[in-house]
């Protein structure tokens, strides 16, 4: 499956080339993509504005911000929580489980079943805590901690922002 950077880097050489469609298919999944000369001006014109718009906000403190050179958003995140000391609470064993990207939150791998994990749930390093789906992806999110659910902090299909704490988890 393709990354978001990827497609990024796809869609800037098909804009750049002469061709007008592209197709990917990659197992049972095809990403097309169109182009015309005016709706390529229109979106680059968006994007730049976009851009601008997010330069002119003020940043947060304890969140850095997203960088666009980076390849692989997971491997920032998991610095954060490494290193950010806002990312713990004052008890040094309490952690927070954060969304690696903006997108909607959800708790089980379908409606009809029941959630990865509820409070009091055991997790280790690797256990899949939820599922954010961005772009019409679905990005599983490990808990990349070993210990206990003590909070769940957002709710099934909910719209979470990139940072935003959505588990407490007590070490072990």
């Amino acid at each position: 499956m393709l990354k978001i950077q990827e497609i990024r880097e796809i869609i800037k050489l098909i804009d750049q080339s002469s061709i007008n469609e592209f197709t990917y298919e990659s197992d049972g999944t095809t990403v097309t993509l169109k182009k015309s000369d005016e709706s390529s001006s229109v979106m680059q014109e968006a994007v730049v504005k976009q851009a601008e718009t997010l330069q002119k906000q003020p940043k947060k403190e304890s969140v850095p911000a997203i960088e666009e050179n980076k390849k692989e958003p997971p491997e920032e995140v998991q610095e954060i929580n490494k290193h950010d000391d806002s990312n713990n609470d004052d008890d040094n064993n309490t952690f927070e489980i954060v969304s690696p990207m903006v997108g909607t939150f959800y708790a089980a791998p379908s409606p009809e079943s029941d959630p990865y994990v509820t409070k009091g749930s055991k997790v280790d390093n690797a256990t899949v805590v939820c599922i954010v789906e961005a772009m019409k992806l679905f990005n599983e999110i490990e808990a990349e901690v070993s210990g206990e659910i003590t909070e769940v902090l957002a709710e099934d299909g909910e719209l979470v922002e990139y940072g935003q704490p959505l588990f407490r988890v007590n070490r072990n």
